[in-house]
């Protein structure tokens, strides 16, 4: 994790040309993603044990089952951790340290080693999906730099030769790595890394088929540019977003602009192919009196929003069919790290394991938890911003979801999508014609969310199907009132 400086962003209402790409993208096959990404968009939780009064790794398993997390992240091999996680269903990313990487380079035999010692003693039984080789390194004051693709290539090469190279290598890299993120289209890397490191790594993960780890913070460039970006575009609330001026694409979310600043610079060094996960991203619920937004409100917003905003499926405006796979940091409040107070506060449990704020995620948690709009944080009131009166909501059917409009959207989204719901998508928007059962209560936001679950329910509730643009969100309760009956399926 970096402190990030005068870093901006980009992403507001998509031009209707814009919002029928982003809708039309949603509906390709993905099926090129590597066989670790989940198709759908991903939660997944960093697990950091800076700390002296965690529980202990059994413990830390039946916790994340609970949660419903299949997937987590280390920053090492512990033995006791990689013992718990075996045979219990979650995959797991390893890490080899930054201090191990000019050994790592130095020759395979010492991979060969540590992937007998580290790997292969505890794989298969525990589900080893990926070893991300340093944590940003291009930071790292020892200047580990030089011995990053290397490593990298040794370590794959004794994947290899064990007949486990089904695991994946990659290596995550912090936002500082970009010279230029603003605005996302001209997003590059330092010039001084990209020949002796950038494009040897992607190629690299090009050929082995993996991907891009990359450590997002919108906090920091948040806390560092108060005069220019508001919170609200920091916590995926509703804000008039950012237009990029060079090709129009308009940004209501800097977490979204920062990663296609990544983007754009992996475009402009040739690797429009690699994917990326986000290795790490999260939001601080405390800190010093100088960290701006720091607070317990802004974490739940922040991470509460984020995990709706991914579960929801659908990319960034640069990639809108790549749906999005995030790794949340962090899954405990640690209290030996170093730093601000917030360095010390971005877990999502104490160690006691009692939540420090509540935040569903998985898509069966957010069926369960009260029906929140994107633009609020993650416990609000039930009653969701599609109707203006009157609505009576009926508890769902097990399992069931439904598509709503967000009152949030603005008019001119609401509208344009609605169009195209009605138009090009297909939902059947005659029960919303005048006169017709479902007409009233005649509001914009009333019959959008009609036609949103239209098109949501014909495309068989898949992930993409109910976003928009942004403008839509899954409920768990049918939204349905007087005559009106939301459909359930087609």
């Amino acid at each position: 994790m970096l402190c990030v400086p005068k870093i901006q962003s980009i992403m507001a209402t998509p031009s209707a040309p814009h919002l029928l790409l982003l809708l039309l993208l949603s509906l390709i096959s993905l099926s090129s993603l590597p066989s670790t990404l989940s198709a759908g968009g991903s939660i997944a939780i960093n697990y950091g044990r800076v700390a002296n009064d965690l529980p202990s790794p059994p413990q830390v398993v039946q916790l994340l089952k609970a949660q419903g997390l299949t997937k987590v992240k280390l920053y090492d091999t512990d033995s006791n951790v990689l013992s718990a996680l075996s045979g219990s269903g979650i995959s797991v990313t390893v890490a080899l340290p930054n201090e191990q990487l000019s050994s790592a380079a130095a020759g395979q035999s010492y991979t060969d080693s540590w992937v007998q010692s580290n790997i292969l003693a505890y794989y298969p039984k525990t589900l080893i999906e990926a070893i991300a080789v340093g944590n940003e390194v291009f930071v790292d004051p020892k200047n580990t730099t030089p011995f990053l693709v290397p490593a990298m290539k040794n370590v794959y090469s004794s994947l290899v030769k064990y007949n486990v190279s089904a695991i994946k290598i990659s290596s995550p890299i912090a936002l500082s790595a970009l010279q230029t993120s603003y605005p996302s289209s001209s997003g590059s890397f330092k010039s001084g890394l990209i020949e002796p490191v950038i494009k040897p790594m992607l190629n690299f993960l090009k050929q082995t088929g993996s991907y891009v780890m990359v450590n997002a913070y919108p906090f920091f460039a948040y806390t560092a540019n108060t005069d220019t970006i508001s919170l609200d575009y920091a916590l995926f609330r509703n804000n008039k977003g950012v237009t990029d001026p060079n090709n129009g694409l308009v940004y209501k979310s800097l977490f979204d602009a920062q990663l296609d600043a990544v983007f754009a610079a992996m475009n402009a060094v040739g690797f429009k192919d690699v994917k990326v996960v986000v290795s790490e991203t999260g939001w601080p619920s405390k800190g010093d009196e100088n960290e701006v937004g720091a607070s317990q409100q802004n974490a739940a917003s922040y991470n509460g929003n984020l995990v709706r905003r991914v579960l929801a499926g659908g990319g960034t405006p640069l990639r809108p069919d790549e749906p999005l796979n995030v790794y949340l940091f962090a899954l405990f409040n640690e209290n030996q790290k170093t730093g601000p107070t917030s360095e010390r506060n971005y877990g999502l449990f104490y160690p006691s394991e009692q939540k420090v704020y509540d935040v569903p995620l998985t898509l069966e948690a957010l069926a369960r938890a009260p029906t929140a709009s994107p633009s609020n944080t993650s416990r609000v009131a039930t009653k969701p911003p599609s109707t203006s009166s009157g609505g009576d909501f009926s508890p769902s059917s097990a399992g069931q979801t439904w598509c709503v409009a967000s009152g949030d959207a603005g008019e001119e989204k609401l509208k344009d999508a609605l169009d195209y719901a009605c138009g090009e998508g297909a939902a059947d928007c005659r029960p919303i014609q005048r006169g017709a059962t479902c007409y009233n209560p005649n509001t914009l936001v009333a019959h959008a969310s009609y036609a949103f679950n239209s098109y949501y329910q014909k495309n068989a509730r898949r992930s993409g199907s109910c976003y928009f643009g942004g403008a839509a969100y899954v409920v768990s309760q049918s939204p349905e009132y007087g005559s009106c009956n939301y459909p359930t399926g087609y």
